[in-house]
């Protein structure tokens, strides 16, 4: 009974008529809309390997705020590396450069060591600007959750 009703019907008699659609360019470097576009690509956060991470505010030799920014990330094949930033915030992008890189080895103690060797020396100077410099140092236990999480595939 339903294919009776269906094959009368006279929505679905009607033959397919072209459409009209919105001029769209063909060509896909073609950027003529992209001042009114409300959407924008993105960059992807090189942040995802970071373990650890302390801020530093200070002053720079003008006497202008700054803020220093120390972290301890696992890089691809197995490479522990300290950073450390200066006023990142100010940068086009949040990938880090490669002079910001203070350590690179394979070893995680050493990894801590030098990033808190690093934090020490901020912190000191920071104290001596005039500012209170109160950071916690740099845990092996606060990496080894998010490393076992990461290296298990637990997020």
């Amino acid at each position: 009974m339903l294919a009776d009703h269906v094959r009368g019907d006279s929505v679905l008699l009607r033959r397919a008529r072209s459409e009209e659609r919105e001029e769209a360019s063909e060509e896909s470097g073609d950027r003529s809309h992209e001042d009114d576009c409300i959407l924008a690509v993105l960059p992807r956060k090189k942040q995802a390997g970071r373990f650890a991470e302390r801020t530093v505010e200070g002053f720079d030799d003008a006497g202008v705020s700054e803020r220093i920014v120390i972290w301890i990330e696992r890089k691809e094949g197995g490479v522990w590396a300290v950073g450390r930033a200066v006023n990142p915030q100010h940068r086009p992008s949040d990938e880090p450069r490669a002079g910001d890189y203070v350590f690179e080895g394979y070893e995680l103690q050493d990894a801590l060591d030098a990033a808190n060797e690093t934090l020490e020396d901020d912190a000191s100077v920071s104290e001596g600007d005039g500012r209170e410099a109160k950071v916690r140092p740099f845990r092996r236990a606060e990496i080894l959750g998010p490393l076992e999480r990461w290296f298990f595939g637990r997020r």
